[in-house]
């Protein structure tokens, strides 16, 4: 199904909206093909890391929960690291991302990266300016280290029209089951959307190399965007099914004299 955008990729798409079923449909599909990679990573020993970066409001949580959600999260696993401790800034800057970095038969899903410096801590001032340019310098060739270690490395920016990242705000600001989505951080990233295009431009430029290149999702149509996304990073990882040995359940024991327990358990009120 073609999308057309605006020369700027951030165009609202033309294509009607999917119906509930629809989506349905199609993300059950791409979830038995995460489980069929899921397979063939763990048969292979292979190593996967996929970054998610973008605006604020553009959608990373809900493409990995998609992704996450039928998936063993021993094999898949969802890091989303909080602000360093006073401990961790005095650490090498990549070191606590190393830490999470997949060991053979995993796949890692980064809600935000090592690419924090490229954008919120130089954009809110959190970095001086030589660790940025610094970060700036060495990313590829820290990335290039990955990929000659037979690390599988995706990464992808999720971008959002100014029109509806506004849109998600307020609807965040007005839902209360929303509201714990909304941070200091998204209202000064709302504030600041030219400070954070420049500073996306600037890590393009910097890192979108041909070894390690970015993949641009257009987010406004939120189930579209999963889809797109998931299918994508399906396309890059060179999985193949693996055959499965038919699985038949044993026979249950026989009780030898077992008697259910006189025990007057609290069950739970069955209120629905």
């Amino acid at each position: 199904m073609s999308h057309n955008h605006n020369a700027n990729g951030t165009g609202e798409q033309r294509t009607k909206k999917l119906k509930g079923k629809e989506y349905q449909k199609a993300l059950r599909e791409l979830q038995t093909k995460l489980v069929e990679m899921q397979e063939w990573v763990k048969a292979t020993n292979a190593k996967v890391v996929v970054v998610f970066e973008g605006r604020d409001a553009a959608g990373k949580g809900g493409v990995i929960n998609s992704i996450m959600e039928r998936v063993s999260p021993r094999i898949f696993r969802h890091v989303a690291l909080p602000a360093p401790t006073e401990r961790e800034k005095t650490q090498l800057y990549a070191q606590r991302y190393m830490a999470n970095l997949p060991a053979a038969g995993e796949v890692i899903l980064f809600d935000r990266s090592w690419y924090n410096r490229a954008l919120v801590e130089h954009v809110m001032g959190f970095c001086t300016r030589e660790e940025y340019e610094e970060f700036l310098r060495v990313c590829p060739s820290f990335e290039g280290l990955l990929k000659s270690n037979g690390t599988i490395l995706i990464k992808y920016w999720f971008e959002v029209s100014e029109k509806e990242q506004r849109r998600r705000f307020f609807k965040r600001i007005t839902d209360p089951m929303r509201r714990w989505k909304l941070s200091p951080m998204d209202l000064e990233s709302h504030r600041r959307w030219y400070d954070y295009s420049r500073a996306k431009d600037a890590m393009f430029a910097a890192t979108d190399t041909p070894q390690s290149p970015w993949f641009v999702v257009q987010t406004d149509d939120k189930e579209r965007s999963r889809l797109n996304c998931i299918a994508h990073m399906l396309s890059l990882v060179p999985w193949k099914p693996i055959p499965q040995e038919k699985i038949k359940l044993p026979k249950r024991q026989k009780p030898h004299g077992y008697r259910e327990a006189d025990w007057n358990y609290r069950w739970v009120p069955e209120k629905y």
